[in-house]
């Protein structure tokens, strides 16, 4: 995905299982973020900052929307331990990833995987790109965002 770029209104499922759709939150931006992995340092982080900037990023009109791979018990398992107040989509087949070009093949410790690269994306309300934060900074993700808008 780039700016101009649209994605698609239905984005998955959250981990009740429900369909997240852009259009289930009629005139709001989003912050749609991608992160690798539910319950790891940088992830954790990255969640707490943005679920604490939640009420200044809803006041400023944007719902907060997470993906992974990770499955549907382990997103409830996520939530639940950090209090989220905002979806995470369970990506488990990464198509929406792999769509937003996040999928992309990484290494560590000498061993090449694929995996997701933490990206977020700003979109106006009938999802367009309208930003792209490639360096996330986990620890204050929030302000990272609030002074982009």
């Amino acid at each position: 995905m780039e700016i101009g770029d649209k994605f698609p209104d239905l984005l998955g499922t959250d981990a009740q299982g429900k369909e997240v759709r852009l259009s289930d939150y009629p005139g709001k931006k989003f912050v749609l973020y991608f992160y690798p992995k539910d319950n790891t340092p940088g992830c954790s982080a990255e969640a707490c900052s943005l679920n604490d900037g939640l009420d200044e990023l809803a006041a400023k009109g944007y719902q907060v929307i997470g993906v992974s791979k990770d499955s549907a018990a382990s997103h409830i398992k996520f939530t639940d331990k950090f209090g989220l107040r905002f979806p995470l989509v369970a990506d488990t087949d990464t198509t929406l990833c792999q769509l937003a070009g996040v999928w992309q093949k990484k290494k560590m410790a000498g061993r090449e995987y694929m995996g997701i690269v933490r990206t977020t994306f700003l979109l106006s309300p009938d999802g367009t790109v309208e930003q792209i934060i490639p360096k996330v900074n986990t620890k204050d993700a929030a302000n990272q965002i609030l002074k982009l808008i």
